[in-house]
């Protein structure tokens, strides 16, 4: 392990404590819904089945917790996102990538100057988060160190998830969690000890949706 890499996995390990530590003491239901660490044999084996090297932020992240079960098909990440498990990371990107041999033989045929060539899905390109525990219809991926956006509606989504990494990103959720008041992307709160993002509460949620206030 380089000394980047050593870097980058205490910013993880550091953030992650500051996660579960919040989640622990106060949000006690999404905290028992999350996956215990993963051993070095199943991270290699998803990096067996995908092609893919693994980078190391991810591999820190998956030895704390590889996955969430989620609350009511809803994960603990911004906007309700589910960290997806090691199982549903190596079968979304056999999907996307069976997806993306398919459009390779349409991209031959598209030889008219101004033609596209479409690209869905890269080897490059590893699922870490969903929409939901069980909805993939967008979610973010890691390749080569940043974030990256994908969604089954094509949605225009700028450059935003561009700028994060796995670190900054999971920066960001401690510093929310902890600071609310300073949050600007999405703003906690709590559903009968669980943890609900305040972008994404259900309507039939909205009375019981407490703001987390410190």
């Amino acid at each position: 392990m380089t000394g980047t890499d050593n870097t980058q996995a205490r910013q993880i390990a550091d953030a992650w404590q500051r996660i579960d530590t919040w989640l622990r003491a106060h949000a006690p239901a999404t905290h028992a819904a999350l996956r215990p660490g993963a051993t070095e044999n199943e991270i290699a084996a998803v990096q067996d089945a995908t092609g893919a090297r693994i980078p190391q932020e991810l591999k820190t992240m998956w030895r704390l917790t590889a996955g969430d079960n989620g609350i009511n098909g809803a994960g603990f990440l911004l906007g309700n996102q589910a960290l997806m498990t090691l199982d549903a990371v190596t079968a979304f990107h056999r999907q996307q990538m069976d997806a993306q041999r398919h459009e390779e033989t349409l991209n031959a045929n598209r030889r008219t100057p101004g033609d596209d060539q479409i690209t869905i899905w890269k080897t490059s390109w590893i699922p870490v988060c969903s929409f939901g525990v069980t909805d993939r219809t967008s979610g973010l991926y890691l390749d080569t160190g940043y974030l990256g956006h994908w969604s089954r509606y094509n949605e225009d989504r700028g450059d935003e998830d561009e700028r994060d990494t796995l670190t900054t990103y999971l920066e960001e959720i401690a510093d929310s969690l902890e600071t609310p008041s300073l949050a600007t992307r999405d703003k906690p709160g709590l559903i009968n000890g669980a943890l609900v993002w305040g972008s994404m509460i259900n309507p039939d949620q909205e009375d019981q949706w407490v703001a987390f206030e410190v």
